[in-house]
């Protein structure tokens, strides 16, 4: 599944959670000439809402509602057989986070699905972990002798995706490898401007390798994909950019299901870069219920999931014209 970057999901701007076209860049600043002072009062004035922002609400809350309402055979004819199966399996009757196994692998193909992902993702994001994983342990299906009983289900895309997600070291791959590599939000702002100037140079046949934001990322995550190793057998697996720009947008929808507040208190999380350098084992299930600062984390993935994605663009582009050339 090498292709598999959801092509809805590259449009427009991040907030993080605004589905479908969320990937592309983070917010802009409020403009400074937007806000007034009159000496101990600052008012800052609401800008307009982009065009098609009002269309693009209706055909979000029109994708929502089959979920709303339970009519999930709208959604995808195979939805109700799916979860038939994984209610088969005791997905329903594991504990997870606030509820059960079952509501969060739903959960997870929900947002996804919300996003526009394709069929292959949002299916893999329904049994994302159900070999187990490198976080949790709720193999509902034996890695040695289900993945043939999974395949027959969800198909040979999808079944690739949650193996290969099942089994590499998900947290060091996303956190230290990736996220942890750009030193701040103000680097990862610029980097995304720059992104976007050069797509639309690339647009007009105009390349740049030596860009800022495209060396790093390729120092990062090289054309070629990267190795990672099996987390159970050591084996080494190639992962492609495509696929780990997946896996990224795998991981925002897993994180925003599941996490609250009470992650930040338990992992000492006060900066919101969810480094997992505490372990507060006294922090109170389910917490004061307030939003997280993880959420600045799971921004910052799809940060880092935009500038794949353009750099993915920007390579498509330029290995046309160097195809069309040789011709």
């Amino acid at each position: 599944m090498e292709n598999g970057i959801p092509r809805r999901a590259r449009a427009q701007s991040l907030p993080i959670f605004s589905p479908v076209s969320s990937f592309d860049q983070m917010p802009p600043p409020p403009p400074p000439n937007n806000t007034t002072n009159d000496d101990s009062i600052t008012t800052t004035s609401a800008a307009p809402p982009p065009p098609g922002a009002d269309d693009q609400l209706q055909s979000i809350l029109a994708s929502a509602r089959p979920f709303l309402r339970g009519e999930l055979e709208s959604v995808d004819e195979n939805l109700p057989r799916l979860l038939a199966v994984l209610r088969s399996v005791g997905a329903g009757e594991c504990w997870h986070k606030h509820g059960s196994f079952l509501d969060h692998l739903l959960h997870t193909y929900r947002i996804l699905k919300l996003w526009g992902a394709p069929d292959a993702v949002c299916l893999c994001g329904l049994f994302h972990s159900a070999y187990s994983n490198a976080y949790v342990n709720l193999a509902i299906f034996d890695p040695s002798t289900g993945r043939d009983v999974v395949r027959a289900h969800v198909g040979d895309d999808a079944e690739s995706l949650i193996h290969l997600f099942c089994v590499v070291p998900r947290h060091s791959l996303i956190h230290d490898d990736l996220l942890f590599k750009y030193r701040d939000e103000v680097e990862l702002r610029e980097h995304l401007s720059q992104s976007e100037i050069s797509l639309r140079e690339a647009e007009k046949g105009g390349f740049d390798a030596g860009e800022a934001w495209r060396v790093k990322l390729n120092s990062i995550l090289p054309r070629e994909g990267v190795k990672v190793k099996h987390i159970k057998t050591g084996e080494e697996i190639r992962l492609s950019r495509r696929v780990l720009a997946v896996f990224l947008l795998m991981t925002m929808a897993d994180f925003s299901d599941q996490l609250y507040g009470f992650q930040d208190a338990m992992f000492e999380n006060s900066d919101g870069r969810l480094e997992f350098s505490g372990d507060n084992y006294l922090a109170l299930w389910p917490g004061d219920g307030r939003p997280g600062l993880w959420i600045n984390s799971v921004s910052r993935m799809g940060a880092v999931y935009s500038l794949i994605v353009r750099e993915e663009e920007i390579v498509e582009k330029e290995m046309g014209i160097r195809v069309s050339d040789f011709n």
